[in-house]
């Protein structure tokens, strides 16, 4: 599954809401000038460097010789890290507090004893094949089916247990022995909703080795959720509502639309009918065998029998959609369906799928193992994709690409989502993980191989710009002492929902291609493809990729030595670098096993380089120490050679001993490493010297590591925000979109905790500052079209920055486009990537607000759509904001698909987010059927309401008030 649920980033890193009082003409040209004045003292100091970064802050106080401190003081910090806690707790509060003990025996919902008392099913059951038959009445919204499914047992049991949930069960029968005219014996059915399971009580043992058929008839509602078999709608030009059903199994709702054993490992093959209206299109995973009448009106579709695959790939559409096709080389069939007003906006998604399907079965050395792949664009959809095998569903901004209005950050996004669930085709559906505790092993590796992919593929992308922003994304939320292993351990459905997170998608990744680079990359290669050949068709371990990896030695002037990688001596280091062995499983375990990740600290003496690691780590002083250890794939290059060194830190601390003494020492080249590294004494300074001076004297990444790095120090004692300012002055020189975009996720945060406060007179310097420090490579940037995709990106990114902050050039320019695209009653074409910067300015009063939105109902644009969108959310006009909120929660014009999106876009807003939090609370059991407890969709919305907190007032009395209510008063049983 693609990007978690799909909530778009801001349109400009942290940049979203932030109208305030317009920017003077000339910002004070040096960070310390207003510093002195602002003195943002982030006090986060702890033995361990531990302290949460603050988005917001205490109520700030003045001096009467106006000195305002903004000191962060550790009891909000404290406070803020139990609200992370306690909304955590609240949005994954689970039936698991039901749970009883193994040792009791669960009711059934008839009052008889139910006869499993575990969330596992039992091992002893195991099917082989499914014949499934499925109507979805369209008119009804309802469904029926018959599932037969067969199954063997290992042991002699009289009592078998599968999943289903919200089905009405009307017959159960089982069949023994091959063959369809064998005789059935009806089975009692009991019903455990808390675990959604039900037990099948045969009347005599099932004998061990013989085959059974298990016969179950059921019917239920089509689900008004995203998730099981789903009614999706959409409306036609001519305004006509038309309705579809279609399916969301990942994690675990396939126990919605049939009865099965929904679990990765029970895995079988799936022969599927569906039954359907002459008038409707029906797709399932492989391709159509035949089409037979079985009553008039009725169709019933025959599919090919599927691979042996787990239940939640299993996926079936019922709708009108058109289609568009290609062939790959070695023959696979290439479709792209969407409703019929939008077909012609497949044609990009297409193309890049053939050449990603083809760069797959080359890079794995596995031909893809369907005769089809189909891309479905469904109107409703949580999550940015699923992979289900040979039908991959997309939300339609994650497909569709109009290329009139469609921006440049569309089409990369879509390009690298159909990359994600193509690369899942073998990691995921051809090798999947036991369990959910080994998500990563689905996600992390697709996440990864979208860079791998498109990277040879559409080298015009230049994604290698956005990768490290996904590991920076990642450590923000593995500092949290809230965090998770990248393997650990999940029981219930909530539970295995709430893993769908940056830690198993961008940590994932980020480890992985940290070991890439470690290892090289061809021999990286050879362990992953010895890994699919040795696991296809099965199930997977966390250590079973590392013991494909143990026969695989890194490429430069690494031997096989006593079953690992030994290195010989560096030709540039001391005796630390010789004979070093490289063992995977232990190295990588260090990074999968236990959460966070390691702060290097760098200390210089002379010739000699002093490493220490400790656990980066936010949270209160009192926070315990972990005591965690990784084996650190440390790199470096000095002032005196740009070759990249390596060594492997497996202790707490070691010394490296230089040929000679340097100027400066910059470690983890090209952001490579997950970690972070604090340089002491006077080592920040001179990499400060070094960025002001000659800044490309190290690439795009380094520099924006340094500044992601800098900042990161701030938030836990270990920098001044003095020196991390100074630090970003270099900015003025910057041209790339990497640092660029890092300095402004670092900046924007503090300008927005000022805007909370009464502080105008800082909060009007440091924007002042913000948009000074770039005024340079905003004045340059043309209100065009023109240019590479990351060009097109960073203009349309710094422009919107401008506009929003009143930079008067660009709002000016911006007034005079909204105008003529309003006079033209919407019909001129915009610039796409200037867009949303006009947009932006045109809401700003109330007839550009009304027109904005009628342009969103009648546009066929995804893009075009999400634009405004965001738009809308920024007016301070609270009547609009919180008929916003209404509408996009009803459904009807704005999907409800995007109302995560606009209350934290809302919430985000320096008038709005009161409303979005009153809107959140009022709302919040809805909120819960709709999005699912446990979802990224429920913690994404929590967390977007509550971040502009800036008060403790408002943690204290509001917040923490909610969350304690909530907690005493819901029940989850």
């Amino acid at each position: 599954m693609s990007a978690r649920p799909h909530y778009r980033a801001s349109p400009c890193p942290a940049t979203a809401s932030a109208w305030g009082a317009p920017a003077p003409a000339e910002a004070r040209p040096r960070a310390l000038r207003f510093c002195v004045q602002l003195r943002l003292h982030f006090h986060f100091r702890s033995r361990g460097g531990q302290g949460r970064r603050q988005r917001h802050g205490p109520r700030a106080t003045g001096s009467s010789s106006k000195m305002i401190s903004l000191s962060i003081k550790r009891p909000l910090v404290t406070m803020s890290f139990l609200l992370s806690s306690l909304l955590m707790l609240l949005t994954v509060a689970t039936p698991s507090w039901c749970q009883r003990s193994e040792t009791t025996s669960p009711t059934a919902s008839n009052r008889a004893p139910f006869p499993w008392n575990k969330m596992r099913l039992p091992e002893h059951i195991t099917p082989v094949h499914y014949d499934l038959v499925i109507h979805a009445n369209l008119t009804t919204l309802t469904f029926g089916g018959t599932t037969e499914i067969e199954i063997t047992a290992s042991k002699p049991t009289s009592t078998i247990v599968l999943h289903s949930h919200h089905l009405q069960i009307s017959k159960a029968a089982l069949r023994k022995g091959a063959g369809e005219r064998q005789s059935e014996e009806l089975l009692r059915v009991l019903e455990y909703p808390p675990q959604e399971q039900i037990a099948l009580l045969a009347p005599e043992p099932l004998v061990v080795g013989l085959p059974y058929t298990i016969v179950i008839d059921y019917a239920g509602n089509l689900s008004e959720s995203f998730h099981g078999f789903y009614k999706s709608t959409y409306r036609t030009k001519e305004g006509e509502v038309r309705i579809l059903a279609s399916t969301q199994f990942e994690p675990t709702a396939a126990r919605m639309a049939f009865p099965c054993f929904d679990e990765p490992a029970f895995k079988a093959s799936f022969s599927i009918k569906i039954r359907r209206e002459p008038r409707h299109l029906a797709i399932s995973n492989m391709p159509l065998v035949k089409s037979v009448t079985v009553a008039e009106g009725l169709v019933e579709d025959h599919f090919d029998v599927t691979v042996r695959m787990s239940t939640y790939l299993v996926a079936f559409i019922v709708s009108d959609f058109k289609s568009v096709s290609k062939m790959t080389k070695s023959g696979v069939k290439v479709s792209v369906y969407a409703v019929p007003d939008k077909i012609n906006q497949a044609d990009y998604a297409l193309d890049a799928a053939v050449t990603l399907l083809e760069f797959y079965e080359d890079y794995f050395s596995i031909p893809y193992p369907l005769s089809k792949q189909d891309l479905a664009a469904i109107p409703d959809f949580q999550s940015g994709a699923m992979e289900n095998w040979g039908l991959t569903t997309y939300r339609e901004s994650s497909l569709l690409f109009d290329a009139e209005k469609s921006s440049a950050s569309s089409k990369l996004g879509i390009t690298m989502t159909v990359s994600h669930e193509l690369a899942h085709q073998w990691f995921g559906n051809l090798v999947t993980m036991e369990w959910w505790n080994d998500l990563w092993l689905n996600e992390g590796f697709a996440k990864f191989m979208e860079f791998v992919s498109v990277s040879v593929t559409h080298p015009e992308l230049k994604v290698e710009d956005y990768f490290f922003d996904k590991c920076f994304n990642a450590m923000e939320v593995d500092a949290l002492n809230s965090s998770h292993p990248v393997s650990t351990p999940v029981e219930n459905p909530a539970q295995i929902r709430e893993i769908f997170d940056e830690v198993s998608y961008e940590k994932g990744a980020c480890i992985l291609n940290m070991l890439r680079d470690y290892l090289g990359a061809d021999a990286f290669k050879s362990g992953i493809v010895k890994y699919l050949q040795k696991y296809s068709y099965k199930n997977t371990k966390n250590e079973d990729l590392w013991n494909s990896m143990a026969s695989i030695c890194p490429t430069d002037g690494t031997q096989r030595m006593d079953g690992f990688c030994s290195r010989g001596e560096h030709s540039s280091s001391s005796s630390h670098w010789r004979q070093e062995g490289l063992d995977v499983k232990t190295m990588m375990n260090t990074w999968t096993l236990q959460k966070g990740f390691p702060l290097i600290t760098i200390t210089v003496r002379g010739r000699n380089v002093h490493v220490k690691q400790e656990h980066y780590v936010k949270g209160p002083d009192d926070a315990p120490e972990t005591g965690y250890l990784w084996h650190v794939p440390l790199t470096f290059i000095t002032s005196n050679s740009d070759s990249v060194q390596r060594f492997l830190l497996k202790t707490r601390t070691d010394v490296l001993i230089l040929p000679e003494e340097v100027e400066w020492i910059k470690f983890n080249v090209g952001m490579n490493g997950f970690y972070i590294v604090h340089y002491e004494d006077d080592g920040w300074d001179s990499l400060t010297g070094l960025l002001k001076g000659t800044h490309t004297a190290i690439s795009s990444s380094d520099r924006a590591s340094l500044i992601n790095s800098a900042f990161q120090l701030v938030s836990i004692g270990k920098l001044s925000i003095e020196k991390a300012l100074d630090l970003s002055l270099y900015l003025k020189h910057e041209t790339e979109i990497m640092p660029v975009f890092q300095g402004l996720n670092e900046l924007i945060p503090m300008y927005k905790l000022m805007e909370k406060r009464d502080v105008n007179e800082v909060e009007t310097q440091f924007k002042a500052f913000l948009i000074g420090l770039l005024r340079d490579l905003i004045d340059k940037q043309t209100w065009t079209d023109e240019g590479s995709i990351s060009e097109r990106i960073l203009r349309s990114q710094l422009l919107l920055l401008a506009c929003v902050r009143k930079y008067q050039p660009c709002v000016q320019k911006a007034e005079g486009y909204f105008r003529r695209w309003q006079e033209a009653n919407g019909n001129l074409s915009l610039p796409s990537d200037v867009t949303l910067a006009v947009f932006a300015v045109g809401a700003q009063n109330p007839e550009g607000w009304d027109f904005l939105y009628s342009k969103y109902q009648s546009s066929l644009s995804s893009t075009e759509k999400n634009q405004i969108e965001f738009a809308l959310c920024i007016t301070h006009n609270k009547e609009k904001l919180q008929w916003l909120l209404e509408q996009s929660f009803k459904g009807d014009t704005i999907k409800t698909q995007e109302f995560p999106n606009i209350l934290r876009a809302i919430g985000r807003n320096p008038v709005g987010y009161p409303l979005a939090w009153q809107f959140l609370r009022e709302n919040w059991n809805k909120l819960v059927q709709k999005f699912e407890l446990g979802s990224n969709s429920i913690a994404y919305m929590v967390m977007g309401t509550t971040n502009q907190f800036s008060t403790r007032a408002w943690l204290e009395e509001d917040v923490m008030t909610w969350i304690f209510k909530e907690l005493t008063v819901w029940n989850p049983c």
